[in-house]
């Protein structure tokens, strides 16, 4: 119980002390317009109250991320607590703000346009391509595992494909859903009723954690135990762990999702609480779910203790979305019927949740891109109908391995919008005579925020697509190989950074 209560202490005190000073490093202007209130068009553009602003990026960003992603990472052991609580703090926190509020600066720009005007538009026309593959994977798998599971409760008909069974009824339910929340003004469906899930989904953390704390913290992992890789099937904590915990820690799904948000923002006040403080309560989530999972399954009398005790179910059900079933086991036992009711909300809901702004986040990114008006329906559905096809058609592609690539591409969107960030600030702090500064900048090493995590995840998707069995899956015994050849795409990086900066000065 050590372990996660100081966690949880670390969380809620690096929102009020980095988030502030990531906030200074930013130098917000309360007195700016914000693109809400210019460019106002009734669809996109829509200002909203900052308490339901929070409630929606808390929800989009989420979905079963951080559930799923803590569930799947707390077999690696103890150290995914670490990962969580310092990822948010110094990575995801400062991605997802980063990406927020250079949206609002840029005149709520999407994600590519964001990264493009800093490294430029080969990399600006790379990323429209590699958000749309993310984004589209990602509604894919958020699409099949909720339509399979409400086949399960409710079984309508499905559809033979590759040996496999297609739940063809339940997606083309979940589709006409897309449609309507893709293409409606975001403050009619999105702004109206998904407060309530993402309040539903903090609700439910908070009754794990308290029944977790009340009853079961004799048996919750600790840090003291050891950092050593508790993980059985041979994969390395490093980079294996900081993927699985994707949404937990730092996602580039979120950078996609922070700019629907910001063109309801207000006032660039509300930027710390609504893109720091929705990280943060997502790091929350999956902390509790990550000591929730090793707590559960402890059993002393079989000499299983906590994370042992998840080994060994795991090890009972070969093939199956262990991270699904853990939460229904722990929600139903630990928050009896009305737990029941949760779970199935929250592996239901909050992915389709997920996976419709993702589609709207799509739209949006093709529609800058085209230079297309969205207040005409008509034009609205040119560009939401083929990305409808794309997702249909992914949907009898095999889920794990749509998973799989799905986690490597939102960590690798994540180390382009953090370089980015670092671009952005570095700029923005260290004016020249003829680059002067945007704003003129009082912290010359502000851009540090950024550059530090865009060097550390820069190293953990080069070493992953190298070492994972879905990338080029290096032997166990040359897998230094791979750690050296990250370590030499990362140190370019940075030394590519040092160029660039140095021929800007001169």
């Amino acid at each position: 119980m050590v372990t996660f209560i100081i966690a949880l202490i670390l969380l809620v005190v690096g929102f009020f002390t980095y988030g502030v000073l990531v906030e200074k490093i930013f130098g917000i202007e309360p007195e700016r317009q914000t693109p809400a209130l210019t460019k106002t068009d009734g669809v996109d553009f829509v200002p909203m109250a900052p308490w339901r602003i929070f409630l929606v990026q808390f929800l989009n960003i989420a979905g079963l991320g951080p559930i799923f992603g803590a569930i799947m990472g707390i077999f690696y052991g103890p150290a995914a607590f670490l990962w969580i609580v310092f990822g948010t703090i110094f990575a995801g926190g400062v991605h997802d703000y980063l990406s927020g509020m250079l949206s609002i600066r840029k005149g709520g720009a999407s994600l590519p346009d964001i990264i493009g005007d800093e490294l430029g538009g080969g990399v600006k026309l790379f990323m429209r391509v590699l958000s749309l593959v993310l984004l589209i994977l990602l509604t894919t798998t958020f699409l099949s595992g909720p339509a399979t599971l409400l086949q399960g409760l409710a079984g309508l008909g499905t559809m033979q494909f590759s040996g496999r069974m297609i739940p063809i009824v339940w997606v083309l339910i979940i589709f006409g859903y897309y449609a309507l929340a893709t293409v409606l003004p975001v403050d009619k469906l999105i702004g109206r009723f998904y407060p309530i899930f993402g309040g539903i989904l903090l609700f439910m953390g908070i009754g794990i954690m308290v029944v977790m704390l009340g009853w079961h913290s004799a048996e919750m992992p600790e840090v003291f135990d050891g950092l050593q890789n508790r993980q059985t099937n041979g994969l390395p904590l490093f980079p294996m762990m900081f993927v699985s915990i994707a949404c937990g820690a730092i996602s580039g799904f979120h950078g996609t999702q922070s700019p629907i948000m910001a063109r309801c923002c207000t006032n660039e006040r509300q930027g710390r609480w609504i893109f720091y403080g929705a990280m943060v309560a997502e790091g929350i989530l999956a902390l509790i779910w990550a000591a929730a999972a090793g707590t559960f399954f402890a059993d002393p009398e079989k000499g299983l203790y906590g994370i042992d005790g998840l080994q060994a179910f795991a090890a009972q059900h070969p093939g199956e979305n262990i991270a699904a079933l853990v939460i229904d086991k722990v929600s139903r036992s630990w928050l009896g019927t009305v737990g029941g009711i949760l779970a199935i909300i929250g592996v239901i809901a909050a992915p389709i949740t997920s996976g419709d702004t993702a589609l709207r986040s799509a739209r949006l990114i093709v529609a800058d891109f085209l230079k297309w008006d969205q207040r005409p329906i008509p034009k609205r559905l040119m560009i939401a109908i083929p990305l409808f096809l794309c997702v249909f058609g992914m949907v009898f592609v095999d889920f794990n391995v749509v998973w799989r690539y799905f986690a490597w591409t939102n960590q690798t969107l994540a180390v382009f919008t953090l370089w980015a960030g670092t671009c952005w600030l570095y700029k923005k702090n260290n004016p020249t005579p003829a680059l002067p500064s945007r704003e003129g900048g009082k912290y010359r090493y502000g851009y540090l925020i950024a550059l530090i995590p865009a060097l550390f995840m820069t190293m953990v998707c080069s070493s992953y697509i190298l070492i994972a069995p879905e990338g080029l899956n290096i032997a166990p015994e040359y897998r230094w190989i791979g750690y050296l050849i990250a370590g030499l795409v990362t140190f370019g990086c940075l030394i590519g950074f040092c160029y660039w900066a140095k021929k800007r000065a001169s």
